[in-house]
């Protein structure tokens, strides 16, 4: 048994790049620690060793090597592969197979990725939830509706996966499971191959350990142009944003935050408090009506051919939102233009939002994944947004803190980010052996 499975992708590609590693060690090393412990955390549905060992030897054999050479990565269950089913956690689309690979996979692997295998997701990546356990407590929900990715990149079975938010199903799950979670801003990665939910708020997010390696699995998919990297010192403004959910987090929640901008004040960093305005708390309300409305025809074809195979969650939900008027969904856009409209003033001399990212440690129990409104809203606003793993829970259980930037500013957000994680340092690790 190697230890390559607790690099980076970084490390990864740059050890497979220089002929130090073989793609086949990594993919071994990764297979090992599935095998030792998938039993407990249950993170994917499908991950094939023969084909994972299959990529890995045709991986060693190019030589063209490119920025992601021999890293695994994981792939939610509801983005399309042309060599491995894509059943979105759900009996309709048991064995589906798709004749292509969703555009993220293809930019992936043209980069020299290794596609692990697909991650357990929520049923349609809503709420009725897998059997993905948090590897830090098997009692404890991993979060949703990514479960199954955060909990193997937090398990040290992949470096990086793709989760999906549709209301904080990449950030949630994050914070449970002591990991990096990034939302980008709102369409800069491709969502083409991925299972429809709500479309005005369906973005594809990235799950890794390192803030580090979500920027250079960034980069491949946007080709954007690398992160300049702060140095300690660098002047940096931080509004401390309790956001209006404030008043419903746990105190772990609140004390995490309180603890990361006093923290962040000593060491230097700009730190003032910002209070989103008053009417941004209608954002709880335009969530449940965009998102119902949009998932009643996203799933359609589910809801009229299908509809004795959708859990009763599902289906309460698919019922409210067939029911919405549409006029009632038009003014439930409108009102969240106004607050994207405002976003220039509630930014006004700082450079990030610190945040809480979610309302404490994951849950006891694996039938609920958690409050979303502590992520939905910087959804709905289509901010970009990273979860830092800085922090612990009264339970030993993870606890992030949320840096949230202007839309488009995602390498701002990222450098930040890295930063302060440096600053702060990480909160609880799954033990690795």
């Amino acid at each position: 048994m190697t230890t390559a499975n607790l690099m980076s992708a970084c490390e990864v590609a740059a050890q497979t790049a220089a002929g130090r590693l073989s793609c086949e060690d990594v993919a071994r090393a990764c297979l090992d620690r599935f095998n030792a412990r998938e039993p407990v955390v249950k993170a994917w549905v499908t991950a094939d060793p023969d084909l994972i060992m299959a990529q890995a030897r045709a991986l060693d054999g190019r030589k063209q090597r490119g920025p992601l050479h021999g890293v695994p990565v994981g792939i939610k269950d509801i983005i399309l592969t042309s060599d491995m089913p894509t059943q979105m956690g759900s009996p309709i689309y048991r064995g589906y197979r798709s004749k292509a690979d969703a555009s993220c996979v293809a930019l992936l692997r043209a980069a020299g990725a290794l596609i692990f295998g697909k991650t357990v997701t929520c049923e349609f990546a809503h709420v009725a939830p897998g059997e993905t356990t948090n590897p830090h407590d098997k009692s404890r929900t991993p979060g949703g509706s990514s479960s199954g990715s955060a909990a193997a990149v937090a398990d040290f079975m992949v470096p990086v996966a793709f989760g999906t938010q549709t209301a904080g199903s990449v950030q949630r799950p994050s914070s449970f499971c002591g990991i990096v979670g990034y939302k980008p801003t709102f369409g800069l990665i491709s969502t083409e191959g991925v299972k429809p939910a709500a479309e005005s708020l369906d973005t594809i997010g990235l799950m890794a350990r390192t803030v580090e390696d979500v920027e250079l699995t960034a980069r491949v998919l946007t080709n954007s142009a690398p992160v300049q990297w702060l140095s300690q010192g660098t002047p940096v403004r931080i509004g401390l944003c309790r956001t209006y959910v404030w008043d419903s987090a746990d105190d772990a929640t609140r004390q995490a935050l309180d603890d990361a901008a006093r923290r962040l004040a000593k060491a230097g960093f700009s730190v003032k408090e910002v209070a989103l305005p008053p009417f941004f708390s209608e954002l709880a309300e335009t969530r449940e009506i965009i998102n119902d409305f949009e998932r009643a025809r996203c799933s359609a074809y589910e809801w009229f051919a299908h509809r004795e195979q959708l859990s009763e969650r599902f289906t309460k939900m698919m019922s409210n939102g067939v029911a919405i008027p549409r006029d009632r969904y038009v003014e439930a856009l409108q009102r969240v233009e106004v607050c994207r409209d405002a976003l220039g003033e509630v930014f006004s001399g700082v450079d990030v939002l610190l945040a809480p990212t979610a309302k404490g440690e994951a849950p006891a129990g694996l039938d609920y994944t958690g409050d979303h409104r502590f992520q939905s809203l910087w959804t709905q606003l289509r901010t970009p947004t990273v979860t830092l793993p800085t922090h612990a829970g009264p339970n030993g259980m993870p606890i992030g803190v949320q840096l949230i930037g202007k839309p488009y500013a995602d390498n701002q957000v990222l450098g930040i980010a890295r930063l302060v994680f440096e600053t702060l340092g990480r909160g609880p690790v799954v033990k690795a052996a």
